[in-house]
């Protein structure tokens, strides 16, 4: 006897998240894969991987953090599916949300690095898994150029 189906049941693809560290990632890069840096606009002026694109996957407004609701559009706009993009965030929760939403929207090649830009914390606040910064990769101030949210943005 066939199980009854559900409309929409199915309908939403699984996409497993591979996750690399930031050595890893930073490997990535020099063979051509783009970082993209999912935190808010302060955030990532504060500092950053160098060469990462910036596209927050949550704006801060007052105080507290809301969903950008331009991203995916934002993303798509600046990169073909086929891009290879390494996803990355202040310590691991934002990226690996925007990355299984890259890979749902189909992306072909996503990774969420660990430990973000500052590292993962345990309950504590010990650092769990260390990130870009801890792990003495470069960094920089001011995004490369068509690099900022303002210059992503921008294009339809």
């Amino acid at each position: 006897m066939p199980k009854p189906s559900f409309p929409g049941q199915c309908a939403k693809k699984r996409f497993m998240v591979k996750r690399v560290l930031p050595a890893e990632a930073a490997g990535l890069m020099t063979e051509g894969w783009t970082y993209l840096d999912v935190r808010s606009i302060p955030e990532f002026d504060q500092g950053h991987p160098a060469g990462a694109a910036n596209v927050p996957l949550l704006h801060a407004q007052g105080g507290r953090m809301m969903p950008n609701p331009d991203f995916q559009r934002v993303v798509e706009a600046n990169f073909p599916k086929d891009t290879r993009l390494v996803i990355g965030c202040k310590s691991g929760g934002r990226s690996m949300q925007a990355a299984a939403l890259l890979g749902a929207a189909g992306y072909t090649s996503v990774v969420d690095m660990r430990g973000g830009f500052g590292g993962e914390r345990d309950g504590m606040g010990r650092v769990s898994c260390a990130g870009w910064a801890e792990s003495a990769l470069p960094t920089a101030m001011k995004a490369d150029a068509g690099k900022s949210y303002a210059e992503l943005s921008g294009k339809k």
